[in-house]
């Protein structure tokens, strides 16, 4: 059989020729398929680097049933995937992960409840090895849809109660995180500590506001006040707390996004960081703790490590369908003093 011509795509049974083996052998051997003698792989390998070969797709799906592909799913709406740099730098652990396993990434977001209909079709429609979802709510229907789908799945963050479905999870450690920022607000003499506490319906935002009072146990109510872990409602949140408790000196807001829209409104009523009010944030998103002015004390979680986390615990699961589950998995959090606190 002869080669092709120059300019042409090669073809496997160009490599087959090349190698002097069968068709058959050639494509178990360039779609990762088992049972060649390693002195057959070696001249297939060797054809497919002389002729430049590229495997189809298709073939290979069918030889090792896998995609290639991982579903990640975030349940929330375009703007805050986007607007959010909590999202891109998870986002970019992922990817960055993926390629390692010679995997692609297909993005998939809810704009509302009908999207999740749309999302299980593609999910149990056989175009994803697996999927990973992230920033569940308690109502949300995409633990109940990716069991259905019956793929393999890892969640990030913790699910709400019940709703796990025995599949793993990576998270970070929220209330401890928590406890840390509050009791550094306490060590420095400051005595009326507020809370900006992020939406009830995440875990992770119980999850600090738990931590909060484990250090406080006693708070006046009126110190808590809750955001949307947007900026926006970190300086509505931040407005309140001052009109009901304006002896507030210090305050814990859930994320950095939120800590930003706080200290937007303490500067526009006059008042210093961290001279009048001291200010803790959650996350190190450099993007906005960095450069905020002053810079901003915050608790850093390893948000691109969590997403590289869940990719290799979801890569296990793919290798071995007939074992456990993997355990999940907790990370720590450290305090990263700078000039708000």
């Amino acid at each position: 059989m002869s080669e092709p011509t120059v300019g042409s795509r090669p073809t496997l049974e160009a490599v087959a020729a090349r190698a002097g083996v069968s068709r058959a052998t050639a494509s178990r051997v360039v779609n990762g398929g088992t049972g060649v003698r390693a002195p057959l792989v070696d001249k297939v390998r060797q054809a497919v680097d002389e002729l430049g070969y590229v495997p189809n797709h298709a073939a290979r799906t069918l030889v090792t049933r896998h995609n290639g592909a991982v579903g990640v799913v975030i349940a929330e709406p375009e703007f805050r995937i986007f607007s959010d740099p909590f999202f891109e730098r998870q986002v970019r652990g992922i990817s960055r992960e993926l390629i390692a396993y010679d995997s692609q990434l297909v993005l998939l977001w809810v704009e509302g409840p009908g999207d999740h209909d749309r999302i299980a079709r593609y999910l149990g429609g056989g175009h994803v090895d697996g999927a990973l979802a992230f920033s569940l709510h308690n109502d949300d229907e995409l633990p109940a849809l990716i069991g259905h789908a019956k793929i393999p799945a890892v969640f990030g963050g913790r699910p709400p109660a019940g709703r796990g479905l025995n599949i793993p999870y990576v998270d970070c450690d929220n209330r401890g995180g928590a406890r840390e920022a509050v009791r550094h607000l306490v060590s420095l003499g400051r005595e009326n500590i507020a809370l900006i506490a992020g939406p009830r319906d995440q875990t992770s935002a119980l999850d600090r506001i738990d931590g909060y009072h484990d250090v406080l146990v006693d708070a006046d109510p009126a110190l808590l006040c809750q955001g949307d872990f947007t900026a926006q409602s970190g300086a509505r949140a931040m407005a309140e707390l001052l009109d009901r408790r304006p002896d507030l000196d210090g305050v814990f807001a859930s994320n950095d996004l939120m800590a930003s829209g706080a200290l937007r409104t303490l500067r526009e009523r006059g008042l210093r960081v961290p001279d009048d009010v001291a200010l803790v944030g959650f996350d190190d998103v450099g993007s906005v703790a960095e450069t905020s002015e002053p810079p901003l004390t915050t608790v850093r979680q390893d948000i691109e490590g969590m997403g590289r986390l869940m990719v290799r615990l979801l890569m296990r699961l793919l290798n071995d369908s007939g074992g456990d589950a993997p355990a999940s998995v907790i990370t720590p959090t450290t305090l990263v003093r700078r000039a708000s606190a």
